[in-house]
């Protein structure tokens, strides 16, 4: 009677050590999916804020200068339902506007164009990596929830479930083959 009193003090203490360990696992999961997700965001508003400066330099013609202004502003201020649709207009509104290797060109016989290209080529560069490395991250969190001890045992507690970030971040050619 006392031995098995004592396997089964064993078994649940070790279930609980594993539970434990996989509650732990699975906040260090979603502080790193929070971190990168603070990382991407800092990314698009670089992106945003060069784009947007670029747009108020008077480098580009008028109507590339309201595209891209407009794109970049909307993209700043965008409430958090609608981020993903207006990160993918201003990737849209940055190739309508550096599409051509002449806009490019024409931005950097500028003065001070030529860092402002750089600029904007290495923050156009970044934001598919840092969306990356966000979206493999909540996908590791979204396959560790997803096993039934996780939700049994609810522990990823009050969480929200992770979402990824999709969008369109493919940069303009021009702009990136310039860059390299």
């Amino acid at each position: 009677m006392t031995a098995t009193l004592i396997w089964i003090l064993v078994a649940l203490v070790a279930i609980g050590v594993y539970l434990s360990w996989t509650a732990g696992r699975l906040d260090r999961l979603h502080v790193r999916m929070d971190a990168a997700r603070a990382a991407l965001d800092a990314q698009l508003l670089r992106r945003a804020s060069v784009a947007q400066e670029l747009a108020t330099s008077g480098v580009l013609d008028p109507a590339a200068s309201i595209v891209l202004y407009e794109a970049a502003h909307a993209a700043r201020q965008a409430e958090e339902e609608q981020r993903e649709v207006l990160e993918s207009e201003l990737s849209q509104a940055l190739r309508a506007v550096f599409g051509d290797t002449g806009q490019v060109e024409a931005v950097r016989a500028a003065p001070g164009g030529e860092e402002a290209a750089r600029e904007l080529a290495e923050a156009v560069r970044r934001v598919p990596m840092a969306r990356r490395f966000h979206n493999d991250a909540v996908g590791a969190a979204r396959r560790l929830r997803e096993h039934r001890k996780v939700r049994w045992f609810r522990l990823a507690g009050h969480a929200p479930f992770p979402l990824a970030f999709e969008m369109d971040d493919e940069p303009p050619a021009a702009l990136i083959e310039r860059a390299v």
